[in-house]
């Protein structure tokens, strides 16, 4: 019997939950999330960007977040995150409004735009709360009155779940008990509390018997740990350097590593506009 991969890998996540076979996966675990939240469960999921051949660790284009919209046309975008890059509160927004942004084509009315939802699930702490699942919406400070319904950030932390933490009763609880994985002899009563979650075990088993994906994802865990590694060591070296000139050749080679723009601009306090001119010029 082999060992298991980690579901946290975001190749191994995007495999048992983006896949078009897997799509009921997917749906079960929405609706624990959006349960959690208050909110009505959905019947039927599209997933826009489901996990094909070409998603490998070997191409950068490559994205394995998890893009979905409902039949009403909510847009919901779901990332693992296994290690911390930083500024993350700012990251995810950013993301979102591109993503929120991206619906209108030139011309369109803005009443087109859709609700739009990020779920973040991290392997790290990043609140200031014992809650493990966070939902933001944008409400007026005194009265709790929602300005619109169209922003909805959640934020899952593994790092809060412990392995006592086994619910008697169906719930999102015991899908994130399963993606922490750090236990796997509770699984069976993970599965009797959510059926589903069944399923996505034995994806795992059989992705971690099957020989290519295990290299697949051994090597996708190299690329996390290198990036991991590299923004430490960008941030620790851009912190050290306080003069332009010296933030530029960071960020250049920050660049030339594949790293994009945002990121890069979060790290070294360079502006989006210097960094894109910069990218121009070499």
């Amino acid at each position: 019997m082999h060992d298991l991969l980690d579901p946290k890998n975001d190749f191994v996540f995007k495999r048992i939950f983006g896949s078009e076979e897997n799509k009921d996966i997917l749906l079960a675990f929405l609706n624990r999330t959006f349960i959690e939240a208050g909110e009505p469960p959905l019947t039927e999921i599209i997933l826009m960007n489901p996990y094909t051949d070409k998603d490998s660790p070997r191409d950068k284009q490559s994205i394995f977040d998890i893009q979905a919209r409902t039949t009403e046309g909510k847009l919901i975008n779901v990332e693992m995150q296994l290690f911390n890059k930083y500024d993350n509160e700012k990251r995810t927004l950013y993301y979102w409004s591109k993503q929120y942004a991206g619906q209108l084509e030139e011309g369109q009315s803005y009443k087109q735009l859709k609700k739009c939802v990020t779920i973040n699930i991290l392997n790290f702490s990043l609140l200031s709360n014992d809650r493990y699942h966070n939902i933001f919406h944008l409400r007026e400070d005194h009265s709790g009155i929602t300005l619109i319904d169209d922003i909805e950030i959640h934020i899952m932390e593994l790092s809060k779940l412990s392995s006592q933490d086994i619910p008697n009763e169906g719930g999102l609880l015991n899908w994130l008990l399963f993606l922490k994985s750090e236990d796997t002899t509770n699984w069976e009563v993970l599965k009797v509390n959510e059926p589903a979650l069944g399923k996505a075990m034995t994806a795992l088993e059989y992705l971690s018997q099957d020989a290519e994906a295990r290299r697949l994802y051994e090597m996708r865990q190299k690329a996390l740990h290198d990036e991991a590694s590299m923004l430490e060591g960008a941030r620790a070296e851009g912190e050290s350097l306080g003069n332009f000139k010296g933030k530029l050749e960071v960020a250049k080679n920050m660049l030339t590593k594949g790293m994009d723009v945002p990121t890069v601009a979060e790290l070294t306090g360079l502006s989006t506009e210097q960094l894109e001119q910069l990218k121009r010029t070499h």
